[in-house]
C-alpha cells in the first residue's frame, strides 16, 4: 500500500465498523419494545433449512455447473443413504451425526475405491 491509500482504507474500515455497530445495536437503542410479526417468525423457522438446502443440493446434484447425467456418482448414493438414515432415525438425538457418518461411509468407498 502506498501512503495515499492509507487514509481511504482507514476511513472505509471505520465507516464499515460504524455501520455494523449501528445496525446491530439498533434494537437496543430503541426504548420501545419490538417484536416480529407472526408471519416473519414463522418464516424464520424455515430459513436454516432453506439455506442448508441451497448449499447442499447443488453440491450433490451438479458437476461443473451441469446436472449429473451419469448414475455412477458416489454423491447420489451417499445422499440417498444419508437421507434414508435420517428418516429412519428421525426421533433419535444423534440423527444428524448418524446421517453424516452413514453418508460418508457410503461415499468414501465408492469415490476412492471405484473412482466414482
Amino acid at each position: 500500500m502506498n501512503a495515499q491509500s492509507d487514509p481511504w482504507t482507514l476511513a472505509i474500515i471505520v465507516g464499515l465498523a460504524g455501520v455494523t455497530v449501528l445496525t446491530r445495536c439498533f434494537f437496543f437503542i430503541s426504548s420501545k419494545s419490538w417484536s416480529l410479526p407472526s408471519w416473519a417468525q414463522r418464516g424464520l423457522q424455515y430459513a436454516p433449512i432453506a439455506a442448508l438446502a441451497a448449499v447442499i443440493a447443488p453440491e450433490v446434484l451438479m458437476t461443473q455447473g451441469q446436472l449429473i447425467s451419469n448414475w455412477q456418482d458416489a454423491r447420489l448414493f451417499a445422499g440417498a443413504a444419508g437421507a434414508l438414515w435420517f428418516f429412519w432415525r428421525k426421533g433419535a438425538g444423534q440423527a444428524v451425526l448418524g446421517t453424516i457418518i452413514v453418508g460418508m461411509a457410503v461415499y468414501l468407498p465408492l469415490h476412492l475405491g471405484l473412482g466414482w
